[in-house]
């Protein structure tokens, strides 16, 4: 039971060989689907879920390698954007979802701009906040420190081929990741990394115009992750698309500014439908 004494099931499907983690609750003839971040969880959009399930059937994911503080199995290979996509897109027939209305956060963006893309039929609206998909232009720094990287790892391969030297290339390749990945990179198991660099290597720019839902776009002014000229680039593509902006927020605009999400999120998706 929820905490509006809405009846919730807890299930662990088995999608395309990996183990999924998906709550649903709450009932009415629309169904919604909620798609978190990288590294995070469903339950970080357990007020979306609470306002959602008055009228809607709801079913929110843990993406494998991710959901339960980052414990949830991984996927069964590295997998990038299409996979997990196609892994969504198998949870909404199975659970006959379809069309549902999606809100996304980062990464569950990415694979919402996706599924919405290849399978319009499968989506009604659509809430994308802080949405993840546009590469950023590399500056010339941050080339700098790419080269330097992929040299002292090729440097580290060349002794590994050796066998001369033991398990000391591998430290030295874990000693190069956390001294140049990000946070999120560094606190990655392997294999998990893998997936990483599947997933940011896709840009899909080139499919928002492909994109026939209704859709909201609701970002931080503040957001570093992924910044304010990606929503207005979103904006700008995606056929029908509006763009609200919270100035005082980042990254994570629906939970800083949650209960103005929420106003916004039950009015596009709830009243008047």
């Amino acid at each position: 039971m929820g905490k509006n004494g809405v009846e919730q099931a807890k299930m662990l499907l088995e999608v395309n060989g990996a183990k999924v983690d998906v709550c649903v609750s709450g009932s009415g003839e629309r169904a919604a689907l909620l798609l978190h971040g990288w590294g995070c969880s469903a339950e970080m959009m357990r007020s979306v879920a609470g306002l959602l399930e008055r009228g809607m059937r709801v079913a929110a994911i843990d993406f494998p390698g991710h959901g339960k503080e980052g414990k949830a199995l991984p996927p069964p290979q590295p997998w990038g954007v299409p996979e997990y996509m196609e892994m969504t897109a198998q949870i909404i027939r199975q659970l006959h979802l379809a069309p549902c209305d999606i809100v996304a956060h980062s990464f569950g963006a990415r694979v919402a701009i996706l599924l919405a893309s290849t399978y319009p039929e499968l989506v009604g609206r659509m809430i994308l906040t802080g949405a993840a998909g546009i590469k950023k232009p590399k500056t010339g720094k941050a080339t700098m420190r790419q080269n330097l990287y992929k040299g002292l790892r090729g440097a580290v391969n060349v002794l590994d081929k050796t066998h001369l030297f033991g398990e000391l290339p591998e430290k030295g390749r874990e000693a190069l990741v956390q001294k140049f990945g990000s946070p999120d990179y560094r606190a990655l198991t392997p294999e998990m990394r893998k997936t990483f660099n599947m997933v940011i290597s896709l840009d899909l720019t080139d499919r928002l115009e492909m994109i026939k839902a209704p859709t909201l776009l609701y970002w931080g002014a503040k957001d570093t992750e992924t910044p304010l000229w990606m929503a207005q680039t979103m904006k700008e593509r995606i056929p029908d698309a509006g763009l609200v902006v919270e100035e005082n927020a980042g990254h994570f605009a629906y939970l800083e500014q949650n209960a103005r999400f929420l106003r916004i999120a039950e009015s596009f998706l709830m009243e008047g439908r």
